[in-house]
């Protein structure tokens, strides 16, 4: 889980900036209003404008309040959405495209796509069922196999759930429900994964596992609980029945405590905090405190120490095992 996620603070979403007053421009080949439906549609190359905000479709029909206010405008067959702002584009596509008039609130439905583009290069692409969009408070919702994509970031999750300050920037961002984060040859999982852009810290809660891939190219496998990874202090820190698993060394407490190589800038060395143990072939040592050592491997344990060494006295023979007396 180390290093992921963090650079996710680049977000900026579409739709962003409509929280501004603006008027609604609408062009079509034709347009009718029905009263008994109460709703303005229209057809053909259809064209709006609120703002800076753009959306191009075929079809199109605007809901009208009792009060003659103008109140859901509903985009059908596969709209294409966006804003352009300074040297970034963003885009929304889905097969029905709703923004609230009265709410403020977007809605793609159905094969919905959000990119971020800087210059012509997109930085951020979402895909999902259903993606929602406050532009009040700043929230966007997306639920049903969504994914994110930034640069060499990947995630997978049930629902994410991703806040925003009234300039876009990222606050927070959650990953909820068969939750999966992929950098480069890295690989997390977990119930749910929490990021806070204000303390730059990454959460991950609830049948957590890692694997992050070496120099040397093995696998350094951790499970617990709960992981939490910060990105200023370059440190990992694990708890709730932790399991470590390199090579054959494989190590397991309440919690752990893991410092990068300064060099490398990769997990190098494992403190386990309360009563441990470390296996290694038969041999398992118990200890009040373990630190475990990746390159060069190496362990040391300290406080209450017992060792253990597996069947010591198998062989081919019965004979028990004496003093020789």
């Amino acid at each position: 889980m180390k290093r992921v996620l963090i650079s996710l603070a680049a977000i900026l979403l579409i739709f962003g900036a409509a929280t501004q007053a603006a008027d609604l421009v609408i062009e079509s080949k034709t347009q009718t209003y029905n009263e008994e439906d109460s709703k303005i549609k229209f057809n053909g190359d259809v064209k709006v404008t609120v703002g800076d905000i753009k959306v191009e479709g075929q079809k199109a029909d605007v809901g009208v309040t009792k009060d003659q206010k103008l109140d859901t405008a509903t985009f059908y067959d596969k709209p294409y959405a966006y804003q352009i702002t300074k040297n970034k584009k963003r885009e929304v596509k889905a097969n029905i495209l709703k923004l609230s008039l009265i709410t403020k609130i977007v809605r793609a439905e159905g094969d919905s796509q959000s990119i971020v583009f800087e210059g012509k290069k997109p930085i951020v692409v979402i895909n999902a069922d259903v993606q929602e969009y406050d532009t009040k408070t700043g929230v966007m919702t997306a639920t049903g196999a969504v994914t994110i994509l930034y640069k060499e970031i990947e995630t997978f999750s049930n629902k994410a759930i991703i806040k925003t300050t009234k300039n876009g920037d990222l606050q927070n961002l959650e990953l909820i429900g068969n939750a999966r984060v992929k950098r480069e040859e890295n690989e997390s999982f977990a119930d749910k994964f929490f990021y806070d852009a204000s303390t730059k810290i990454l959460t991950a809660t609830g049948n957590t596992t890692s694997n992050a891939t070496m120099d040397n190219g093995e696998t350094l496998t951790l499970k617990s609980k709960m992981q939490e990874y910060s990105q200023d202090t370059n440190t990992f820190n694990a708890s709730g029945d932790v399991k470590v698993w390199y090579q054959d060394y494989f190590a397991q407490g309440p919690k752990i405590a893991v410092y990068p190589d300064k060099v490398t800038k990769k997990p190098n060395e494992v403190y386990f905090v309360g009563r441990s143990s470390i296996t290694q072939g038969p041999r398992t040592i118990y200890a009040d405190k373990i630190r475990m050592i990746i390159n060069p491997k190496d362990f040391h344990a300290e406080g209450n120490t017992r060792t253990v060494i597996k069947n010591i006295g198998d062989s081919d023979d019965d004979d028990d095992m004496t003093l020789g007396l």
